[in-house]
């Protein structure tokens, strides 16, 4: 009878030592045999009895906090037509949970694991900006520590919606928001916190790939409860990537040809406008802009929204083109083909040959006036030699000249009408169109010089306009730039 009571009694001792283990307690299961690795015992004990479908909590009116962490590593791409921006980056979450806990001491001191991500249970925490699935590595375990503290670290490819300003690009700052939150649970089943100081997150650049397009200035965080229609509160945490393009390359292959262009358009005024080279040197520049836009379309950012501030800018500089060549056809207009213009108007040469040139401070103005008053001597004096040819059909300027003249025309009555007599005439009649005809042509010269000299005048006052307008253009937007590229 003593051997098999005690006997009985042996067979009872592992039971009793199962029942008054914690852990055992904890998942109602048996310890696994010592014999067996402890990392392969803990993780049989963890999961042996695991509902993973089941929020980890004993009371259900525990709230499941849940800290969250992200670093940004690069930024891929961005899609301004479609406002998409591509980014990658490392993403933490931290929960506990309270049936993933036990003795260190029980399994050789072991004070985490790392379990596969399907078989407990991990919070349903998505990113709302979320407009495709990138091409995220997956990770398939995370770290649980004996507390029950489970680390979910995974680097995730985010294709998310932003509000994408290119209005001030190359030198555009975008901000961008990555909100995280629960798509389920309520704020009082699982609420978010931030995992590090928002200082150190703001600041944290020690995994970003800075070699890019675009620099990551700071990151911040902002905590927020969200409710639709009044409905339970969702708890949300939403971190806003502040980057910056770097405008160097557009800056040589966008502005840099536009402004050597616009340059070689003012140099273009040096040539003389009595000369053709001039519009067909603007004609050309011309041509070139409008290849080079052509060319640049395709690296101009596209949007349905708005057009940038470069786009405006190639459009003011193309209109500038027009404007000059336009101006170029004026002045050529005026300095050729002056034969059928009369004289310049009196209000425009003293406007022009008088008040512009001075004002403008021409060489040549002492000129202008001096070749004026040469022009009223010369019509004057061509008035006086008309009147003096009505008075005195043969040419005769002094009165004795005229009466040598009806001396001689009296001989020639008295010895008859001869052919000598008809002879002569036609002499006189040769030589008065010889003279109409040289002082109509110097009346036309007269003409020409005065249109040439309120050409070059004129010239001079739209080329002074033209550069102070490209030169306030060009000033407003360096100003404009330098102010965005240092905000």
């Amino acid at each position: 009878m003593v051997p098999t009571a005690l006997g009985a009694l042996l067979a009872l001792l592992p039971l009793a030592s199962t029942l008054q283990s914690p852990a055992g307690s904890q998942h109602g299961g048996r310890t696994p045999e010592p014999s067996k690795p402890a990392l392969y015992r803990l993780s049989q004990f963890l999961l042996a009895h695991y509902q993973k479908g089941t929020r980890p909590v004993r009371d259900w009116r525990t709230t499941t906090n849940v800290a969250i962490d992200l670093m940004v590593y690069a930024i891929l791409t961005q899609d301004e037509k479609n406002q998409v921006l591509t980014t990658y980056i490392w993403y933490r979450q931290h929960w506990t949970d309270e049936f993933l806990q036990w003795d260190p001491a029980r399994f050789d001191n072991l004070t985490q694991i790392s379990l596969p991500v399907e078989s407990i249970w991990v919070p349903d925490i998505l990113i709302n900006e979320f407009v495709d699935v990138g091409k995220s590595p997956h990770v398939p375990y995370v770290y649980v520590s004996h507390r029950g503290e489970v680390q979910n670290l995974k680097p995730i490819q985010v294709m998310t919606a932003c509000s994408l300003d290119i209005y001030n690009f190359p030198f555009d700052v975008q901000n961008c928001s990555l909100t995280f939150t629960s798509w389920l649970h309520h704020i009082r089943d699982i609420n978010l916190s931030l995992w590090r100081q928002p200082e150190l997150v703001k600041f944290d650049r020690s995994v970003f790939m800075n070699q890019g397009e675009w620099e990551l200035l700071y990151v911040l965080s902002h905590f927020q409860e969200f409710s639709v229609k009044s409905s339970d509160s969702y708890a949300e945490m939403k971190f806003y990537l502040v980057i910056r393009r770097r405008p160097l390359f557009y800056t040589v292959s966008l502005l840099l040809p536009s402004i050597f262009l616009m340059i070689m358009d003012i140099v273009g005024f040096y040539l003389p406008p009595h000369s053709g080279e001039r519009v067909s040197f603007k004609i050309t520049l011309l041509l070139g802009y409008s290849v080079f836009l052509i060319i640049v379309s395709d690296t101009l950012p596209a949007t349905a929204v708005g057009t940038p501030l470069i786009g405006i800018y190639f459009v003011v500089c193309m209109a500038l083109l027009v404007i000059s060549l336009t101006e170029t056809i004026l002045i050529v207009r005026l300095v050729h083909k002056q034969d059928l213009q009369p004289h310049v108007p009196e209000w425009l040469r003293h406007l022009l040959l008088e008040r512009a040139a001075t004002l403008l401070c021409v060489r040549d103005r002492e000129k202008f006036s001096q070749s004026r008053r040469q022009s009223l001597d010369i019509s004057r004096q061509l008035e006086n030699n008309d009147s003096t040819a009505k008075l005195t059909p043969y040419g005769c300027e002094e009165p004795r000249e005229c009466g040598a003249m009806e001396g001689t025309r009296s001989a020639m009555a008295f010895a008859g009408r001869t052919e000598g007599s008809a002879a002569l005439q036609d002499v006189l009649r040769e030589t008065t169109a010889i003279r109409q005809l040289l002082e109509k042509r110097e009346e036309f010269r007269d003409v020409a010089r005065e249109w040439l000299q309120v050409g070059y005048v004129l010239d001079v006052l739209l080329f002074r306009l033209y550069l102070a307008a490209v030169l306030a253009y060009s000033v407003t937007l360096g100003t404009l730039w330098s102010v965005w590229r240092d905000a």
